[in-house]
């Protein structure tokens, strides 16, 4: 598929997308499983449970299925099952996956990952957004890896943040001549999703998060209007800076010296990213692994971490979004705080809480969300 259409300002107006389909040499897979047999497992305090970070007993146990028991080609067979590409955008390999929706009325939406996550994240909500059993609101999804993730592969120069990405994955959606379209994403994804529109809001219909991270400003004016669920997910926010921010400093300060630690070793990679998959969040080993593998076949575990760096450096607009914005916000998750919010984003038009799901909504309750994306869209079409 080639051909040139309007493009984002400053970048190529090459367009060519090529089909993509995942193969990993099996001389791979046999470096990864001696590599985990010859694991040096460091010393433990007794008792100590989560409290000095992730358990050797945890990664251990994942480490023995990874080599012993799991099923590396099934995963890749199952990704494959997917229509997926590659193209080039302001330099940058890009990886994605597109299914159209066999529904004419269908409204192309893109689905953006975080960290430690990846496409992976979304794979079950595919079939019922494309084509929904009960009708309703269907959906043309493209679901893109990260610059700098997974078979997108690493970056190659300084910058890729979250606003050079929204520009990219404009240029995509353009690029695949969608003219109107819906954004969403989780995580790094919920940085993304709202910057598309701010660059975009001619053809963005909407922007779904599963978090809006608006924080206090340190203006007191500010701290006079937070409700009760404001002052309890500041409670919320100031343990998780307390006891589990260690990745984000790291992350944003010195994602090269963490590289050593995580790119050579599995079980240092797996070790580092099950610190958001395994006290916090309700999900099985093959979908933390399969996340992994994304990280550790393609070489991107240091250029994901890079993507801190690049955003705590970035210039951040002052101005709020004004596109129409919806929240999913699921417990377990990151609690977002509707005074800061409406602060930052004009037009939030709607905003629901679940008693489920977590942070990886999509994978663990995807009926959920899946309702909360119809919902929101169906209300702007």
């Amino acid at each position: 598929m080639t051909g040139r259409v309007r493009s984002v300002s400053g970048m190529s107006t090459n367009t060519e997308i090529k089909p993509f389909r995942i193969d990993v040499p099996q001389a791979d897979l046999d470096d990864l499983h001696d590599r985990l047999g010859r694991t040096r497992w460091p010393d433990e305090i007794p008792g100590a449970g989560w409290d000095y970070g992730v358990p050797v007993e945890y990664v251990r146990k994942l480490a023995e299925y990874w080599r012993d028991g799991y099923d590396w080609r099934a995963w890749e067979a199952t990704i494959n099952r997917h229509p997926q590409f590659t193209t080039e955008i302001d330099g940058q390999n890009i990886h994605f996956l597109h299914i159209r929706s066999p529904h004419e009325d269908a409204l192309p939406l893109i689905l953006t990952h975080g960290w430690p996550g990846s496409i992976v994240e979304y794979l079950r909500v595919i079939e019922p957004l494309t084509d929904p059993a009960g009708g309703g609101q269907a959906f043309h999804v493209v679901i893109p890896s990260l610059p700098g993730f997974g078979f997108s592969g690493p970056t190659r120069e300084k910058g890729w943040n979250r606003y050079r990405t929204a520009r990219a994955w404009v240029e995509l959606m353009r690029r695949l001549g969608y003219e109107k379209y819906g954004t969403a994403g989780n995580d790094g994804g919920s940085f993304v999703a709202p910057e598309m529109g701010r660059i975009d809001p001619e053809h963005v219909v909407g922007v779904h998060v599963t978090q809006i991270f608006s924080f206090p400003s340190g203006d007191p004016a500010e701290f006079e209007k937070i409700t009760p669920e404001d002052q309890k997910a500041l409670e919320t926010l100031q343990w998780f800076y307390d006891n589990k921010m260690s990745f984000n400093t790291l992350h944003s300060q010195q994602p090269q010296t963490l590289s050593y630690a995580i790119y050579d070793s599995p079980v240092g990679l797996l070790g580092w990213n099950a610190q958001l998959f395994g006290d916090t969040v309700d999900v099985d080993d093959d979908f933390i692994l399969t996340n992994t593998m994304l990280y550790w076949l393609t070489g991107t575990a240091t250029s994901a971490t890079r993507f801190y760096y690049e955003d705590a450096r970035a210039a951040h607009p002052q101005e709020p979004t004004t596109v129409p914005t919806g929240l999913a916000m699921f417990a377990g998750d990151f609690v977002s705080m509707r005074t800061f919010a409406d602060r930052d984003h004009t037009n939030i038009v709607h905003w629901e809480s679940y008693d489920r799901g977590g942070h990886y909504a999509a994978h663990i309750v995807p009926d959920v969300l899946v309702d909360d994306l119809r919902t929101f869209f169906g209300k702007l079409r």
